[in-house]
């Protein structure tokens, strides 16, 4: 089902806006009533103005005609008059007075009052079937704020802020204009007393002898001032050319300490180099001196004691019923003992007699010299003591021999050397202290005694070596 309803005419609403803070305007109601006579009103006024504008520059330009022909001069006073709009002033309905044709006067050039008065109040002719009442009050409002632009400087319409601001502004202007206003009539009155006063040819005569010295300073001073730009010139050259020097100098500066920067960085690398094997040389000859001052001996064979036992490199020598020793660590201490003594007797260069001891580790043995084919061994596997530890007994009684003529090399060297045992070929050894014999044999001895008298051998054996590695430290 359809509704038929009547149309109603498409209305627009326009509002005006501030031409210098373009802020939305409302109009006052009286803008809404503009009569005719004050259009007339405006456009005689605006005539007016314009009129007397250009009577005051055709007055301008015959003064300035009149000033020529005294002078003796020709010239041309074109004027040119150039009318420059607000950018909302290219056109406006049918009030645009750059789409009116250019229908000048024989003088002035201006425009015919009846064809601008005819088609700025053509809006008032208009019929109201053609327009509504306001489509007609918005353009009379347009022409309106038009011609107040047209008058003056100031876009139109403004808000109240902004008027007043311009206000303001124009009132300074005005005070401006009003003071060089009375500066040039103080001028003009100062000229007009200085003319009145009339010259004596004398007075003349000084004026135009000071005008030719001018003149000569003049032409003087424009000689002086080529001499002094030409100077300029050559100064200009030689700075210039002052400033491609300094520039090269500059640039073989910087190459010479970027030289200089990298000769100084390898220099103190290279003393850093030389610091540091400085510190290497000093350890190493501080660890030589250490080295010479050790003994290879003393490091190599460590002659101790643990409790009753002596020790050889950790090794105990000797037995006793409560403290089993194993018999693989006596045969270890043996193989030390031997290698010790045959060391000591290679480093004094002395031979045995009867005898040749073999370093072999566990299995050591001495060998006769009488009687290659028998050896004699240092080291034993336990058993019944009378009947296994035989060459065992003799192969000890050899070892003491053999220590005893290593003391006696070292008594023909050295007289005031002595042990703290006294030893014997028959394998005792004396204990001064207590006044007792202990024998090396352990076939027909106790475990007790054995063990003391090996490590009285092991007391003599460290005495030699004390002895060896002072006299003989190479």
């Amino acid at each position: 089902m359809e509704n038929h309803q009547d149309k109603k005419p498409l209305s627009i609403d326009v509002n005006f806006s501030c031409q210098r803070c373009c802020q939305p305007l409302r109009l006052h109601q009286t803008l809404n009533n503009i009569t005719k006579e004050t259009f007339q009103d405006l456009i005689s006024r605006n005539r007016d103005s314009s009129s007397s504008d250009d009577k005051m520059i055709m007055r301008i330009d015959d003064n300035e005609n009149q000033s020529s022909s005294m002078d003796g001069h020709k010239t041309d006073s074109h004027v040119i008059h150039k009318t420059i709009h607000s950018f909302r002033n290219k056109k406006l309905n049918d009030c645009d007075y750059s789409l009116i044709n250019p229908v000048s006067d024989s003088h002035n050039g201006s425009l015919p009052s009846t064809l601008v008065t005819s088609t700025l109040l053509s809006g008032f002719d208009q019929s109201s079937n053609t327009h509504s009442k306001s489509s007609k009050d918005l353009k009379l409002q347009i022409q309106l704020f038009d011609i107040l632009s047209d008058q003056s400087d100031i876009d139109h319409p403004l808000c109240e802020e902004c008027a007043d601001f311009v206000i303001e502004q124009m009132d300074k202007q005005l005070m401006i204009l009003e003071q060089e206003c009375n500066e040039f009539s103080e001028y003009k009155k100062k000229i007009e007393e200085d003319v009145s006063s009339v010259a004596t040819d004398e007075e003349v005569n000084n004026l135009q002898t000071k005008l030719k010295e001018l003149y000569q300073t003049q032409s003087d001073l424009i000689v002086e001032l080529k001499d002094l730009n030409e100077q300029q010139q050559s100064l200009d050259k030689q700075l210039k050319q002052s400033k491609h020097e300094l520039k090269q100098s500059e640039i073989a500066t910087e190459k010479y300490f970027q030289e200089y920067n990298a000769m100084k960085f390898n220099y103190f690398q290279c003393e850093e180099e030389y610091r540091t094997l400085e510190n290497k040389i000093r350890d190493a000859k501080e660890y030589f001196a250490r080295l010479k001052r050790t003994s290879v001996f003393n490091l190599t064979f460590c002659i101790w004691h643990t409790g009753p036992f002596g020790t050889i490199n950790g090794f105990r020598l000797g037995r006793l019923p409560n403290i089993p020793v194993d018999w693989q660590e006596i045969n270890a201490a043996w193989g030390q003992c031997a290698l010790l003594l045959v060391s000591l007797a290679k480093k004094l260069g002395f031979t045995f007699q009867r005898y040749k001891i073999v370093p072999y580790g566990n299995f050591s043995f001495i060998d006769l010299l009488d009687d290659k084919s028998k050896q004699l061994p240092l080291y034993t596997a336990g058993g019944f003591k009378y009947y296994f530890h035989q060459k065992f007994d003799q192969a000890m009684v050899a070892f003491l021999d053999c220590l005893q003529q290593f003391y006696d090399e070292i008594r023909l060297q050295d007289r005031n050397f002595k042990l703290p045992y006294e030893m014997h070929s028959k394998g005792e050894i004396y204990e001064k202290t207590n006044n007792v014999r202990y024998s090396i044999k352990i076939s027909i001895n106790i475990e007790e005694n054995w063990t003391k008298a090996l490590k009285f051998m092991l007391t003599n054996l460290k005495w030699a070596l004390a002895w060896v590695t002072t006299k003989h430290d190479n």
